[in-house]
């Protein structure tokens, strides 16, 4: 597409770090998207990625229509530089594009012993509590905390009950999706995972008003603001949609997509040393608790920690529909799938 070689790089080590953590709607699959993105004019291959505003602890990073891969992890190191002075960073990002799994951002920070989060706004596929029309993305936030002997605290979650990518993958699959993922356009709920087709919308995490819904509405909205109201992006249904054959909103209220990204430096609230191990203690008692036969209670991010593991070793599954695109692409730009080497 024309990517400087480092955001090629880098681009490549996001998506491929999801399929690793055995988040496949978030990986390899999206390439054929940011291409198509690129070829509606609606990605800057050679972004000039600025900060345009800042204080000591906050800033505010203009993307230039770049990829997400690529603006987001610039705008935590921001964040992280503004912390290790003034002992947090906060940097809210616009004019960006969809920017992988938001756990790969907020992990930056692991390895200087900080917390780190991300959230993004995304394409308006929700319908907030009894609601049937789309106002808000999947928004996710994602949260990293570093531990001592045992592994890091990494919650990475979108705030409706379901990612679209899970709803891609029931397609490519052709299997039905579980009652509480989706409605119908009526708001009926609905298992047919190509409903989004149709009017209906992604429904916020619990599913219903009954099962806590409204609280799923209010974490999404949270995301929505902090990511595009706070940066100057679009928010809510003027967020533009990552399948680039949906117009964009003809009215915008901001540019492009919206992030937000922060990081606190542990030593900045009491020594890195004590907390860490405090951490470890934390993870193991509640690793430890009593569970139901044949259960064991998890800390979030081991499942991800395990299937990384594996997949480290044994490779990553590749589903057919994928491998179709990804040859489309190949043969878009004239290059050879290691297969045919």
């Amino acid at each position: 597409m024309g990517c400087p070689q480092d955001h090629a790089t880098l681009a490549t080590d996001v998506l491929i770090r999801a399929d690793l953590r055995g988040i496949d709607s978030h990986g390899i699959a999206r390439l054929i998207g940011y291409v198509r993105l690129w070829e509606q004019g609606r990605i800057n291959a050679t972004p000039d990625i600025r900060l345009i505003h800042e204080t000591s602890s906050t800033g505010v990073v203009d993307g230039d229509g770049g990829l997400g891969l690529v603006v987001a992890p610039r705008a935590m190191q921001i964040a992280m530089e503004k912390a290790e002075s003034a002992g947090t960073g906060w940097v809210a990002i616009k004019n960006s594009n969809h920017f992988g799994i938001a756990g790969y951002h907020a992990m930056m920070g692991l390895h200087q012993d900080m917390i780190g989060i991300a959230l993004t706004n995304a394409s308006p596929l929700v319908a907030p509590t009894f609601s049937t029309e789309r106002m808000l993305g999947t928004n996710p936030i994602a949260v990293s905390i570093p531990a001592g002997q045992e592994p890091p605290f990494v919650a990475d979650m979108a705030t409706t009950t379901a990612a679209n990518g899970k709803l891609e993958i029931l397609q490519r699959q052709s299997r039905e999706a579980p009652y509480g993922w989706i409605q119908d356009a009526q708001g009926d709920p609905s298992t047919n995972p190509h409903e989004l087709k149709d009017g209906g919308a992604l429904l916020p995490l619990g599913g219903d008003r009954e099962h806590g819904s409204h609280k799923g509405y209010a974490l999404g909205a949270l995301v929505d603001i902090l990511s595009a109201v706070l940066s100057g992006a679009n928010y809510g249904p003027w967020a533009p949609p990552f399948v680039s054959f949906l117009p964009l909103a003809p009215d915008p209220v901001g540019e492009g997509l919206g992030h937000f990204v922060g990081a606190m430096r542990v030593d900045a609230f009491r020594p890195a040393s004590e907390f860490k191990s405090n951490m470890d203690k934390w993870i193991r008692r509640f690793r430890s608790a009593d569970a139901v036969e044949g259960k064991q209670v998890l800390i979030p991010g081991d499942p991800e920690r395990e299937m990384e593991k594996v997949r480290t070793h044994e490779g990553i599954p590749v589903l057919g529909k994928v491998v179709d695109d990804l040859t489309q692409v190949a043969d878009k730009f004239g290059v050879m799938l290691p297969e045919e080497e």
